[in-house]
């Protein structure tokens, strides 16, 4: 009989979804649909109160294909979080511009249990499974707004260039079962080295970087962002990135320790790549939507120094710093939301003039997440990049940290333009500021999580210690 308790959260995303689903059929209006915002933040509180319940050791069912550790555990609260904060910035959106529908919301939960199940996965076949599950509702949210030809062009190109990544994803796992005989990740870890492993090994990191965005597999990402609808764009900046981060924190360091002189320095090369082309490219971007897009690039090459250092600390660094910028992301793209250019995304940087005056607290909230996007203390994004770069130094990888310093003193060139555009200038007659009680509440909810993980950060960092000191739970 096959033990379904470890897999109990994911259950809950599901079953949430598909009842998410058929409740919108008999449902008309706003005002009915809000039960469905209220039906997906109490399932996705459930899963998180599921996450501390069936949490004991180290748990492998389905025939070794699905784990249940630490690390799914801290990925997996990571993803219910961004759900969660998802979902309440979306409302005040899709009401105002007439696309709610129960299928947003349900999408957005398939592509949570997605990123969830790649956090947990043991086997490289379960993961591929699981990318799709996190990919497809993706897509359709980048096209969800039908009418506009560039949401349209956006899915498209989302969806095309994100099924040749799939496709080089599953020629890689064909190479390593080829080499190996095995897709378990556990038994990779026993393999000799061989030509075709390390091939397949390559091209099953191009397909998770994909997902992450990182350097040379980036150029999707501001065009699909930028044509996305607003809340799809911030959802999808964060949601994969955590689902791809945690499915390379378990295919590298747990599972081919035996190829780490291959892997760490190819990782560690993207992660400065990365983290250079981002910022340099984000200096030069009038749209915020866009600035944000590049900085979503930047900050997966802050993260791949986590997973190129290889070590446990890397882990947890890591995971943490999605944690941290899950609410800085989702924070800075929900104060855009209640923003309005002519019934249009007032998502140019000159469109934030005069806010300062107009909405002095909205603007401090913006100004707080562009400081934490930076990386300035106290704020949670200097402690998140804090630990990164000391795991760097103490796995050996000085440069790579030097690199995220430098870089981080480049971003200061845009975060901090943007945080200025607020407090300055001429506000423009057809930009107004919004109304919007459930925006609202998740940029609260994401501004008190960037100030208290700043100044308060010994419960959280140590849990995430905690959790992961049973990395891989081999």
């Amino acid at each position: 009989m096959i033990e379904l308790r470890p897999l109990l959260p994911e259950l809950i995303v599901a079953g949430t979804a598909i009842v998410v689903l058929f409740a919108d059929l008999p449902l008309r209006g706003a005002r009915s649909r809000v039960a469905l915002v209220w039906l997906c933040l109490v399932g996705l509180g459930a899963a998180g109160v599921a996450i501390g319940a069936v949490r004991q050791e180290a748990v492998v069912v389905f025939g070794g294909m699905y784990l249940r550790d630490g690390l799914a555990d801290l990925a997996q609260t990571v993803i219910l979080v961004a759900a969660a904060l998802a979902v309440l910035l979306a409302r005040d959106y899709l009401v105002r511009t007439g696309l709610e529908r129960g299928e947003y919301y349900a999408l957005a939960l398939f592509a949570a249990l997605g990123a969830m199940l790649m956090a947990a996965t043991r086997d490289l076949l379960m993961l591929f499974v699981a990318v799709e599950i996190l990919s497809v509702p993706l897509y359709i949210l980048a096209a969800f707004a039908r009418p506009q030809r560039r949401s349209q062009e956006a899915g498209l190109k989302y969806f095309l260039l994100g099924s040749f990544a799939a496709a080089l994803f599953l020629y890689g796992l064909a190479m390593i079962y080829g080499a190996a005989g095995t897709t378990d990740l556990i038994a990779l870890a026993d393999v000799a080295p061989g030509w075709m492993l390390s091939l397949g090994l390559g091209l099953v990191l191009v397909g998770l970087a994909f997902k992450v965005a990182a350097v040379p597999f980036h150029v999707w990402a501001p065009d699909v962002y930028e044509g996305s609808p607003m809340p799809a764009a911030a959802y999808m900046s964060v949601v994969a990135k955590v689902g791809a981060v945690a499915a390379m924190l378990r295919v590298l360091p747990l599972s081919l320790p035996a190829l780490a002189d291959l892997w760490q320095p190819l990782t560690a090369a993207i992660a400065a790549a990365t983290m250079a082309v981002a910022n340099l490219a984000a200096l030069r971007q009038t749209s915020v939507k866009r600035m944000l897009a590049y900085s979503s690039v930047a900050h997966a090459g802050y993260v791949l120094i986590g997973v190129a250092s290889g070590t446990p600390d890397g882990g947890w660094a890591a995971v943490y710093y999605l944690l941290v910028y899950t609410f800085m992301q989702l924070g800075a793209f929900g104060v855009l939301l209640l923003l309005e250019r002519a019934g249009a995304e007032a998502d140019e940087i000159a469109d934030l003039h005069g806010l300062g005056d107009r909405a002095p607290a909205l603007a401090a909230a913006f100004a707080l997440f562009m400081a934490s996007l930076t990386g300035l203390p106290p704020t949670a994004g200097f402690l998140a990049k804090f630990y990164l770069f000391a795991a760097a130094i103490d796995a050996g990888y000085m440069w790579l940290a030097i690199v995220g310093v430098v870089t981080s003193v480049v971003s200061v060139g845009y975060y901090l333009r943007a945080a200025y555009a607020a407090y300055t200038g001429e506000a423009r007659a057809t930009v107004r500021t919004l109304r919007g009680s459930w925006t609202a509440a998740g940029v609260a909810l994401a501004a008190g999580a960037v100030v208290l993980l700043g100044v308060l950060p010994g419960p959280m960092t140590a849990w995430a210690v905690q959790l992961t000191t049973v990395f891989g739970g081999r």
